[in-house]
């Protein structure tokens, strides 16, 4: 397992806990790798201080921040598994998530997998709703399509990723599928997580996503199923909530996404460098404390 982390501190004893005390019957998770890239909190003395108790935790240091991609690519070189599992520090998974996500690799032609993310935001607040729409738009992508998520597990059948690529789990999936290989939706693997709480956060992150999914199709010839605006508009006319204030906030959801796309559009034509990008800071402390794992399946914009 590697978990990529710049300035994690927040969240990441809470995961590293979380890990090493997954329900793991039919698996063996033999390795928890933390990238520290260019790290100026405590994130690095949180981890030699969990090695110290827990061989299998190793800490892995850059010194200057290169990137998500560059940290996956140092992970890479520095483990042998044939089946690796890939988490953003910010993630809470539960209890069997892991498990569960490697699951399906007892079928060989299945070579990656992905998780149901679910947001701890309250969703009686704006930005709450709109990270559970947004998630819940991803999950229903996902039962007819495929789109890789904040965790995600694969097979060893490549060496590295482009290293300026700002969507790193989306580039692994371009090189799965392009290889011939099934990749398959978990739906029953839950990972929590914590969507933006500020307008300015949500817009950072889907123009940096969006303007990444623009340069793996046209670099690659690869695109994500996100990337089609008209069946998620398909999917939020048939899901959507119609009592007034769900109703409302749909739609304002809809146009800050778009205004994101529009920016990572323009970032994309202007070549701006997204793989270096700025933190959302009001992500990185979920709070599962009064979350319930949704029944396996189940989708409310409510």
């Amino acid at each position: 397992m590697g978990i990529m982390a710049h300035n994690e501190g927040a969240n990441l004893g809470r995961l590293l806990e979380n890990v090493v005390s997954q329900r793991m019957d039919a698996a063996t998770l033999t390795q928890i790798v933390v990238v520290a890239s260019g790290c100026t909190d405590d994130t690095e003395a949180i981890v030699k201080a969990w090695a110290k108790r827990e061989p299998r935790i190793h800490l892995l240091v850059q010194e200057c921040r290169e990137g998500k991609a560059s940290a996956v690519n140092y992970f890479l070189s520095h483990t042998r598994e044939k089946i690796l599992v890939l988490c953003s520090a910010d993630l809470v998974p539960a209890s069997d998530a892991i498990e569960k996500v490697v699951a399906p690799f007892a079928d060989p032609e299945v070579a990656m997998t992905s998780c149901r993310l679910v947001p701890t935001n309250d969703p009686n607040r704006f930005m709450g709703f709109a990270a559970h729409l947004l998630w819940n738009l991803h999950h229903l992508i996902n039962l007819i399509d495929f789109k890789a998520g904040e965790l995600i597990a694969f097979r060893r059948i490549f060496e590295r990723i482009p290293r300026r690529t700002a969507v790193d789990e989306a580039s692994i999936e371009s090189i799965i599928r392009g290889q011939g290989y099934t990749v398959q939706y978990v739906g029953a693997a839950v990972v929590y997580n914590k969507g933006p709480d500020t307008i300015d956060d949500f817009i950072r992150q889907r123009r940096r996503i969006y303007a990444g999914h623009l340069a793996l199709r046209d670099n690659v010839g690869y695109r994500v199923a996100t990337l089609n605006g008209i069946n998620i508009v398909r999917l939020v006319i048939r899901h959507l909530d119609r009592r007034p204030r769900a109703f409302l906030w749909t739609w304002a959801v809809a146009t800050l996404e778009a205004y994101g796309r529009f920016l990572g559009w323009y970032d994309y034509k202007r070549r701006r460098d997204h793989s270096i990008w700025q933190i959302a800071g009001t992500t990185k402390r979920p709070d599962t404390s009064a979350i319930e794992q949704p029944a396996n399946g189940h989708v409310s914009f409510k």
